[in-house]
């Protein structure tokens, strides 16, 4: 069974193996590949203004934070970013991580998500967002920088929360 549950500080012991690897890879987040343990914390644990943890049986699978995505008029669309361990990918934890995110957004007084910078190359969250009820409204050409396949296209990806 999955628990998904606001991260604590301590937590991050367990965030960090996830996050590594994942912005090591350089191919799915824009975040430079050799960010710090400490970078890491701040960029996740800090900034955002919340960040959750995915946990199965007890251990730490997948996260994800959410935060504002611009302030002033646009404060009430909000932005996520979830990553999931290798070991646990193609379990659900990102569609349950992304459901959860939008009940919250909803409580938090959100109206709208979106994701700002989501590589064309990440087939797996495109389809899932898209099956998720999210549209691409925008398409910035050759603005991510692949590690193996250059300068790809990234997508805006958004999603109007309010029914």
């Amino acid at each position: 069974m999955t628990i998904i549950r606001e991260a604590s500080d301590t937590d991050f012991e367990e965030i960090w193996p996830i996050f590594h690897k994942i912005v090591s890879a350089g191919d799915t987040y824009a975040y430079p590949q050799n960010t710090t343990r400490e970078e890491a914390f701040r960029l996740w644990m800090q900034l955002p203004q919340r960040t959750y943890v995915a946990e199965v049986e007890g251990q730490i699978l997948g996260t994800y934070y959410i935060k504002t995505n611009k302030s002033g008029p646009g404060s009430h669309v909000c932005n996520c970013g979830y990553m999931v361990s290798s070991q646990a990918r193609g379990k659900g934890l990102a569609t349950s991580m992304c459901e959860h995110s939008q009940k919250l957004a909803v409580e938090l007084g959100y109206k709208a998500m979106q994701f700002n910078f989501v590589a064309v190359s990440n087939d797996g969250a495109v389809r899932l967002w898209t099956k998720l009820g999210f549209e691409i409204v925008g398409r910035l050409p050759k603005s991510f920088n692949h590690p193996t396949q250059g300068y790809i296209d990234a997508l805006i990806m958004y999603k109007w929360l309010e029914t």
